[in-house]
């Protein structure tokens, strides 16, 4: 059987939960402003890319990428041992087209994607778009062949971008290459770069590492017109499918692979039985206070208070650390170190770029977030030691498991059931008062996650 990190499946699952939970709260006056991203606060919900800070809403999608990057070295292991390069790079691009096309096959397939004002049929076509994804990406090997998996997988990708070509979409305007979810274009883009990347310094981090800063010089010559730095930030195929402007989550997802080759290197907290549980419980909790007073702090821009109290965090932690005896010590040391630096050089960012923000993402973020993925890892492993907190623990793991299912869920699955059987009245209704609105949010993911989990403990996980 597939050896399974337990604790990178939670921290996925976290993200995908938290991502499915950010966007389905109420929105309006009755919620606060730390329930959804710095940058489109209540009661009107608009952008405004000069409010510095973020929320727990801003983590979610690069703890999604550092999970992805993590998983890379780990998902290609028996490619690196038997050194097949053919293989590594036809994977890489085989994700990228195979998450291009979900990405565009979920926009269009929404309800009020394929018509403005959607009607019966218009929420039955959804469902049987997600009918053709769960056909298209799950692994059927506990009850078919893999020769009759692929047959069924191939069928039903062919039928839905024939479905794509020639279904009356887009209020009958049809297929539309520009319509596509942004978040699942990104990681199309760091599933391709960021397993190349991963692939061509295989055996050297620091060279992995060095990638980033010539990204980031990139980035900043392109702001001198005519020069060489605006020509290769422009130079694309197609907008549609890539930018260079993608490419800055590479801030996150590298440091992701790193993560994954002390994985592969140290295994998962979850292979190794805890010997020193109160200190390690102490280290979690420790981990736990500086991931909520970073987002508390930057958030109500106490900037100063926030560093000094980190660092002093920082200090128990290592002391910490030092003292415990785990039988895989080097995995938790290697974490800390990496996070606190990550943590440390992102606060020290912040006052550039206007400060911290998910958008237009500063390089405070895109390290401070890194960080806190670091940290987040431990606290979950830390909750995997607990007996009271192990059903969270193992509901996170299995939202983790098959996260493309739970993503789609919600909006080609719960939302048309609700549309169809006339609940969506009764849903809407809760938008009243912050507990309402919360708890409408609350019910809805644990349901748009709950619905992977037969199909995740019988193998039929959707996998690019």
């Amino acid at each position: 059987m597939k050896e399974r990190y337990l604790n990178l499946d939670a921290l996925r699952g976290y993200a995908i939960f938290t991502m499915i939970l950010s966007g389905s709260i109420a929105y309006g006056p009755s919620m606060p402003a730390w329930m959804f991203h710095a940058q489109v606060p209540p009661p009107n919900h608009q952008f405004n890319p000069n409010l510095p800070g973020i929320t727990w809403v801003d983590l979610v999608f690069p703890f999604f990428i550092f999970c992805m990057g993590a998983a890379i070295p780990i998902a290609l292991k028996k490619y690196a041992i038997a050194n097949d390069h053919k293989a590594v790079i036809y994977t890489a691009f085989r994700r990228f087209f195979l998450l291009t096309f979900f990405a565009l096959f979920l926009e269009h397939f929404k309800s009020n994607r394929i018509l403005a004002t959607p009607n019966n049929g218009t929420y039955w076509l959804s469902l049987a778009g997600y009918l053709l994804l769960f056909l298209a990406f799950s692994k059927f090997s506990a009850l078919f062949s893999k020769k009759i998996e692929s047959i069924i997988n191939s069928t039903a990708l062919a039928i839905g971008i024939a479905g794509l070509i020639f279904l009356p979409l887009n209020n009958g305007e049809g297929f539309k290459i520009t319509n596509s979810d942004i978040i699942i274009i990104v990681l199309a883009n760091m599933a391709l770069f960021g397993t190349l990347a991963w692939w061509f310094t295989i055996n050297n981090m620091a060279l992995r590492l060095g990638i980033l800063p010539f990204v980031m010089a990139i980035f900043l010559g392109a702001k001198t017109p005519e020069s060489w730095n605006d020509f290769v930030y422009t130079l694309t195929p197609s907008a549609a499918f890539y930018k260079f402007y993608f490419l800055k989550y590479l801030f996150i997802l590298i440091p992701g692979t790193i993560a994954g080759d002390w994985l592969l290197k140290y295994k998962d907290t979850s292979s190794f039985e805890v010997k020193s549980n109160n200190n390690f419980r102490i280290l979690g909790l420790t981990f736990l206070i500086i991931i909520t007073t970073n987002l508390v702090f930057l958030f109500t821009r106490q900037l100063v208070a926030n560093l000094l109290l980190t660092i002093l965090l920082l200090c128990i932690a290592h002391w910490l650390i030092k003292k415990m005896t785990l039988s895989n010590h080097a995995l938790i040391q290697h974490f800390f170190y990496a996070g606190g630096f990550s943590l440390l050089l992102g606060l020290s960012f912040e006052a550039y770029e206007g400060g911290i923000k998910k958008d237009f993402s500063t390089y405070s973020y895109y390290f401070v977030t890194v960080g806190l993925a670091f940290f987040s890892f431990i606290v979950l492993a830390v909750l995997q030691s607990l007996t009271i907190a192990k059903p969270i623990h193992r509901f996170m793991v299995l939202s983790g498991q098959n996260p493309m299912m739970a993503y789609v869920s919600g909006s080609l699955l719960l939302l048309p059931i609700m549309h169809l059987t006339g609940v969506i009245d009764y849903w809407n209704g809760m938008n009243g008062s912050f507990f309402s609105g919360f708890l409408k949010g609350l019910l809805f993911t644990i349901l748009a996650c709950g619905v992977t989990f037969p199909f995740t403990k019988k193998g039929m996980v959707w996998k690019s």
